[in-house]
């Protein structure tokens, strides 16, 4: 890991403002930002920031795979921030451990979100659950009532990368 050159966060930057929208790149990236550059190809793969993991570039399309630290960091400096999926608050917990997001639990979606876009999803309260792909176009996912409507990749619950199921959680519940 090491520190990013101006050139580097310029491109990152741009590469957060075609993504997402023109604020997400200076709020993201600054002078702190540091990154891990792949051995073989010499190409940027992950982006730190106080020396957590806010997002990986990814090698087949060049965009942006956030973190919950980073969609953390883009809800904290944005009034508005884009690609935000909002579900009921009666399935946060299934969420934050990474259970996917199915379409009838969503309240609201930004309607300029497109299937396979990043989505950073929140509870009712604004509390962020998770970061993932969307599966469903944000307009569509408040009138679907089956189906997955985002494909959480990361919650902010998980513990080493594994996912438990939604009856481990349902158990845990009912021992407490």
């Amino acid at each position: 890991m090491k520190p990013a050159t101006v050139s580097q966060i310029r491109k990152l930057r741009g590469v957060a403002s075609y993504q997402f929208e023109e604020e997400v790149g200076s709020a993201l990236f600054d002078r702190e930002t540091k990154i891990a550059c792949s051995t073989r190809t010499g190409r940027i793969r992950h982006i730190y920031r106080r020396n957590q993991l806010i997002a990986t570039l990814r090698p087949k399309d060049g965009y942006l795979a956030l973190t919950p630290h980073g969609a953390r960091m883009i809800l904290s400096k944005l009034q508005s921030p884009p690609n935000m999926v909002v579900v009921s608050n009666d399935v946060a917990d299934f969420i934050k451990v990474g259970g996917d997001v199915f379409a009838k639990h969503v309240v609201s979606a930004d309607e300029r979100l497109r299937p396979a876009e990043e989505a950073i999803v929140t509870d009712q309260g604004g509390v962020l659950l998770g970061v993932g792909r969307a599966v469903l176009a944000g307009h569509d996912m408040r009138f679907f009532k089956r189906g997955v409507a985002v494909k959480i990749r990361r919650g902010v619950d998980e513990i080493g990368g594994s996912r438990r199921s939604y009856g481990s959680i349902a158990n845990s519940r009912v021992q407490s």
